[in-house]
């Protein structure tokens, strides 16, 4: 990929949720790492490469008509699903593919903060263009040991890291690409989700083989989402663990499961350390403070007087 199709001043810092295996929670993750940016004041894009799945893409749309359709104010982010070539020729597909990604990257120049990426999941060549422009790179992955195959080969006797696997070793190849082309690299954060499945045993095994790989081929391993019906529960309405209490109570999807989700979600955002911007944070907040206490919405005087207030001298 021509890395100078997408280089621009002031970049926004882009969150790809990258795993070829299915069923890891990639598109759960991504919506929620979106929202919680967005609930941050940051202004947010959300691209879908999985222009077969879509579901990202049907996730964003569900939220937008179920906010209409209730009269809800729910956080959107700008969104673009990429389509994959479709002619006979794979040189002709990779072509449009490059086109039409570097052009949805280049619209959020100026436009977005973040730019949270969800890809197929298998290998495809705009999961690689993905990962080579990646600042964060968040891979959740089942905590089970056919899930682990992605990362590693695993000793089917000791349970011990033997070797890197097909997935690893693409991203190996990306860090790669990318220092040569720009000389920067990204951070790589490893999800253990679903961490109630496994015996106590067996989640020893996965943790220490991942703790083993993390210093081979140096990614961070953080606890991600736990087993819970709510993620399930809230697509059809594009809801998050993270909206209003006040929303998910109009439509009917509050529960104990969905409070201890969205403060799941909380920690692994702070957890990933991404870089907010601070001020957008404060407006937030205190448009947030606003919005509680008054029945008006905010106008642009009191939204810059109450950041006057809360930023420092």
């Amino acid at each position: 990929m021509d890395m100078r199709g997408v280089a621009m001043d002031s970049p926004p810092h882009i969150v790809v949720v990258g795993n070829e295996k299915g069923g890891s929670g990639k598109t759960t993750l991504a919506v929620h790492v979106a929202v919680a940016l967005l609930k941050a004041g940051q202004r947010v894009t959300t691209v879908d490469l999985d222009s077969r799945q879509r579901s990202l893409t049907h996730y964003m749309d569900n939220r937008r008509a179920w906010a209409e359709r209730l009269g809800m104010r729910l956080e959107q982010s700008e969104h673009v699903c990429v389509d994959r070539g479709e002619t006979p020729r794979v040189d002709w597909n990779e072509r449009t593919e490059l086109d039409a990604f570097q052009h949805a990257i280049a619209r959020t120049q100026g436009r977005a903060d973040f730019v949270v990426i969800d890809t197929p999941p298998q290998d495809s060549y705009l999961m690689r263009l993905a990962h080579l422009i990646a600042d964060t790179l968040i891979t959740p992955l089942n905590d089970s040991f056919l899930d682990l195959d992605v990362l590693a080969a695993v000793d089917p006797v000791t349970f011990e890291v033997a070797g890197t696997s097909h997935y690893a070793e693409m991203v190996r190849s990306a860090r790669r690409k990318r220092r040569a082309a720009d000389g920067c690299d990204f951070d790589w954060v490893v999800l253990r989700n679903r961490l109630a499945v496994l015996g106590s045993r067996h989640k020893r095994c996965i943790g220490d083989d991942l703790v083993d790989l993390s210093r081979r081929i140096n990614f961070r391993v953080l606890d991600g989402m736990a087993e819970r019906v709510a993620y399930r529960q809230l697509f059809p309405r594009g809801l998050t663990a993270l909206d209003h209490p006040a929303e998910l109570r109009r439509a009917g999807d509050v529960s104990i499961s969905t409070s201890a989700a969205g403060r799941e979600i909380m920690r692994l955002i702070q957890s990933l350390h991404l870089p907010l911007d601070h001020r957008r944070e404060q407006r937030a907040a205190a448009q947030l403070v606003w919005m509680q206490a008054h029945d008006s919405p905010l106008v642009p005087d009191d939204l810059l007087a109450a950041e006057m207030v809360s930023s420092p001298r």
